[in-house]
């Protein structure tokens, strides 16, 4: 979940989204969906409700500072149907850095929904937020990433192996010949991409597995069933 007016208005381009795709499909973790909402209460509430049903975890990003639009924690705590409560150890943790810069404002950032733990993982110098499966991860993009980086290991799966080919048949012409390698091998995920920004047009196919066998018996399979129109990809080899 990317929570943000900023991103929603084109203050800001939303850097932790791609970064995010990136490192679950390193990690082999399947990302089922991202959605980037307002910093509304309500509209928080809403969304983590239903994505904390669905998924093994949520991530949100952004809406944890000191500010007045700082709300999702608040709105986390709504969807969970649980108050928002000051933690003594985030308190600590704030006093201790900042010190005489302390304010009320800034004491915000060590609230969160009841029965939050926290993770202190890596070098972090500020702990993890975790509520149930929901990890709330802050919006700046260089602090995102060193939160997640620092838990990551708490989430590995089984990566994705992944094969492509590239054929200057239109989509309508192997369309057929997709469908029946996937009814075939259930097990590998098959899709075309068009691309029409250079000559000759060209359409993309990429197979992702987690089964090796199955994906290069696949491969093998479309690598001789596209063969007429296959271009050879930059290493020399057609469809690598």
């Amino acid at each position: 979940m990317i929570i943000g007016d900023e991103i929603l208005t084109g203050k800001f381009r939303d850097d932790n989204g791609p970064w995010l795709i990136d490192r679950c499909r390193a990690l082999g973790i399947d990302l089922r969906r991202i959605s980037v909402i307002p910093d509304e209460v309500e509209t928080i509430g809403e969304e983590v409700a239903v994505c904390s049903r669905r998924f093994d975890w949520t991530f949100t990003s952004g809406g944890v500072g000191p500010t007045h639009d700082d709300v999702t924690m608040e709105g986390i705590a709504r969807g969970l149907g649980r108050p928002v409560q000051r933690l003594p150890e985030l308190e600590a943790v704030l006093r201790a850095r900042l010190v005489e810069r302390i304010t009320e404002d800034a004491l915000r950032m060590a609230d969160a929904p009841a029965g939050a733990s926290l993770w202190w993982d890596g070098e972090i110098a500020f702990p993890q937020v975790v509520v149930e499966n929901i990890v709330i991860l802050p919006g700046v993009p260089a602090l995102f990433r060193a939160r997640f980086l620092a838990i990551a290991h708490r989430f590995g799966g089984t990566p994705s192996l992944s094969r492509r080919l590239v054929t200057t048949e239109a989509e309508s012409l192997i369309a057929g010949r997709l469908r029946l390698a996937q009814a075939r091998w259930p097990q590998v995920a098959i899709g075309s991409y068009p691309r029409y920004e250079q000559r000759p047009y060209t359409v993309i196919v990429i197979l992702d597995s987690r089964d090796e066998p199955a994906l290069l018996a696949c491969l093998d399979w479309l690598r001789d069933a596209l063969s007429g129109q296959l271009l050879d990809e930059p290493d020399g080899s057609p469809g690598r």
